[in-house]
Formats: structure tokens, sequence, C-alpha cells
């Protein structure tokens, strides 16, 4: 990488205030100035020729508009293979197509390839983070932390833990499932950009020994995450309920057990009881709305607007989720959101995927924005690609409306190039 990077394109950064109300920084001719892998400088064109020497070379990218990497809050890495499985509901769906593709993990170099090529699929979708599970193999997560690191990708993900109701070839036992967690920890969290999250994939699929076992690890790593699933279908709990009799409700669960807490992330959380909202809300915790999932799967709709912002997240949830570009799961959430009377504003969505997000993973001081000392994980939009988002744009009149319509017309032809800390790591450019 060279020492310094000077590029010029259309920027636009989102934060929002103590109020909760968008703050844009816009510039329609602007320059990121990137050295080491961050960001140390972000100006307009007319301050940048002020201030710089005559002659300093830069890479003209305009009209292409610069945007923070988009950030995938919950993703599962063994399933970018069965997005768009027909079945029934979610437990029939696990059974036909989820828990037969991440059996075949267990092979250690098909797991490595099938890692490397999760993560390049993320560049080419502009995702420049993500939380995922992995599955219950060491070696796979392994493999997936391998693959992050050699881009020096910031990444938080888990070895899936399951010790019943589910294939046998993927249940563990409680001795062996601790001594891979405690391994793979102590070897990958907090290693460079990476974190490690505790990752039981849901309640059903956990006895309370196994869910215990994670309590006492949270005791002795307090900084570690938490990913899994809660409240997304109806079948599930009841489920949950017939396991754990002795609960009162489903979030219980998983407080007994010491999870709920302010880097947990529980997804979906679509038939949540009020009560529970509001105990997770306490706790801090995060929902991952994850709209392309819950439409596909016919699971519900979450209600968005009644979440307050330091509660909610957003992910693609692939393979329940039909895809991995972020600005698709948008599009899907302003469907979900208009079916309950909310208008989800495009600067909104557009902050949920980027500064939004990272506030939820607690990363909001070091990415998810273009700001001076942030890393320099970037995304930069074709807006003349597809043609049909060219055509669109042609009408509209402002930007609220061209976001509106690359959220909906876009697609993996509208990612250009993606930089993960100043690196270009997916260049369609150079494809074309």
């Amino acid at each position: 990488m060279s020492d310094r990077i000077n590029l010029r394109a259309r920027l636009l950064s989102l934060d929002k205030d103590l109020e909760g109300k968008i703050v844009l920084e816009y510039y329609e001719d602007g320059f990121v100035v990137c050295e080491e892998g961050l960001i140390v400088e972000v100006l307009s064109a007319d301050d940048y020729f002020a201030k710089m020497p005559s002659g300093v070379s830069y890479e003209d990218l305009r009209p292409h508009l610069l945007v923070p990497g988009f950030i995938d809050n919950h993703v599962h890495m063994p399933q970018q293979d069965i997005i768009a499985g027909r079945s029934g509901e979610l437990l029939d769906w696990l059974d036909r197509h989820a828990f037969p593709a991440e059996l075949r993990y267990a092979d250690h170099d098909f797991a490595r390839i099938k890692a490397e090529t999760f993560i390049n699929e993320l560049f080419s979708a502009g995702t420049t983070c993500a939380q995922v599970f992995s599955t219950v193999h060491r070696h796979a997560c392994e493999s997936l932390f391998v693959a992050a690191s050699a881009k020096k990708m910031c990444l938080v993900a888990g070895k899936v833990m399951m010790d019943r109701n589910a294939p046998v070839d993927l249940l563990q036992n409680a001795a062996d499932c601790r001594e891979d967690t405690e391994s793979l920890i102590e070897e990958w969290h907090g290693r460079g950009r990476l974190r490690y999250a505790l990752t039981p994939r849901f309640a059903v699929t956990s006895s309370e020994e196994q869910l215990s076992y994670c309590s006492d690890l949270l005791s002795h790593h307090s900084d570690l995450y938490v990913q899994t699933h809660i409240s997304e279908n109806l079948e599930e709990i009841d489920a949950v309920r017939s396991l754990f009799p002795q609960q009162k409700d489903y979030l219980e669960v998983y407080e007994q057990a010491g999870l709920a807490t302010t880097k947990s992330t529980f997804a979906h959380g679509i038939h949540l009881s009020k009560d529970e909202r509001q105990r997770l809300f306490l706790a801090g915790s995060k929902i991952a709305f994850c709209p392309s999932s819950n439409l596909f799967l016919g699971s519900g709709l979450l209600d968005i607007e009644s979440i307050p912002d330091a509660n909610l997240s957003i992910g693609s949830d692939v393979g329940g989720g039909t895809g991995l570009s972020m600005l698709h799961t948008c599009a899907e959430g302003f469907k979900v959101a208009h079916l309950a009377g909310y208008d989800w504003h495009p600067f909104e969505a557009l902050w949920s995927i980027t500064k939004g997000n990272a506030d939820a993973l607690g990363l909001g001081n070091s990415i998810g924005q273009l700001r001076p000392g942030f890393f320099a994980d970037m995304v930069l939009l074709d807006l003349d690609q597809p043609r049909a988002l060219k055509n669109r744009l042609e009408h509209c009149e402002n930007l609220p409306d061209e976001l509106f319509a690359l959220m909906f017309l876009g697609d993996d032809r509208s990612i250009a190039r993606t930089y993960v800390a100043g690196e270009v790591v997916f260049d369609r450019m150079e494809l074309s």
C-alpha cells in the first residue's frame, strides 16, 4: 500500500445528533485522503486544492459516490450456497437446507475455500465488516478468521454451538466445545481487527448446560460478543417453551445464562412480548432486523419504528436472506416498514448499514463514517449501473431520491470498488 492515497469523488457520510436526527456530511466534489489504512482528511475539492501543493497526484473517481463500507450485523458463512432454498418455514428450512449445507464444512479444504469465497463475496457486495456465524467446526471458524485477517478486515465471528436437536454430526459435547471455543478465543479475539462472538445457534439447539458454559466463558472474557437468534418463528417459540418450561419466556432462557449483555445481538426478535422487548432494551442488547429473511421464510414483520436506535441493527441473514447486498436488505426493510405505515427514509437506511451498525457493534469510533482517524473502509458506488438505475436517476430531484432508487435498483454492478483499511479489495472497474 502506498503511504498516502488521495481520492476525489462525490462523498456521503451520515451520523446522528444527540436527539437522534440525521447529520449529513455531503460533498458534491470532495476528497478523502488516506494514510496507513486510516482516513486523515475529508474535505471539499476547493479546500483540498487550496491546501495541497500543486502537482500532488490523486485519483479522480467522479461521478461515482464514495460512502463508508457497508456493515452486515447478521450473516451465516456456510449458507452462501443455499440462498433461495425452497421450503416451508424456519425449522423445515433448517432441516432441508441449512444443516445439510453446514455438514459439508467438516472437510477442511472445502471450509478453507468457502471461507475465502465468502469474504470476497462480501467485498463484491460493498460489505467491509460483518458479524458472522461459522459452523460447529473449529477449523471452519479458523478459516474464516484467516481469510478476514489476510485482508485486514474488521470481523466479529464465532463457532456455532449446538448439542441437541440437530444432525448428530453437527452436535458437540460440552468438553470438546469448550476446548475448541477457548482455543479460538485465545488465538483470534483481539488479533488485529478480529473479535470473537459466543455463538449458540438458538435455544432449540442448546441445552442449559451449554448456555451455562457460555455464561462461564463470559465471566472470564467480559469483552466477548454474543450472537444468537430469538423469537423468529412461532413454531420455534413453542419449541423453546417446551424445552425450557421453567422459564417464563424465550428471553429469560438467555437472561438466566447471562447472555443478554451490551455486546449481545439477538437476530429477528419479531414475536417478542412487550415485556421481553423492554428487558432486552434495558440490558443494552441489540435486535438484528433481517427483513429479507423474514419475508422469504414467512416469519413475520418486525416493528422497527418502536425499537430505539441504540438497540437496532440490520443484517442480510444469508442464506435465509436472499442476497448479501445491504442495499437489497434496505429495500426489503423499507417494504416491511411501509406495511406498518412507517416511512423509512433513505438517509435512515444508509445510516443503519454504516454508522448505525458500527455503533451496534461498539465500533462506531473507528468505522461507519468517512471521518479523520477512522479506518479507510469505503465503498465506491457507480450510479450508472445497472441501466435501470441510470434511467431512474435522470428523474431524481435530490439526494434522498437517488439513494432510494439505489436501494431498489442497485445491485452488484453498482459496487465499483471496495476498500478495506485503504487497500482495494474488490475492483469491478478492473473486471470490466
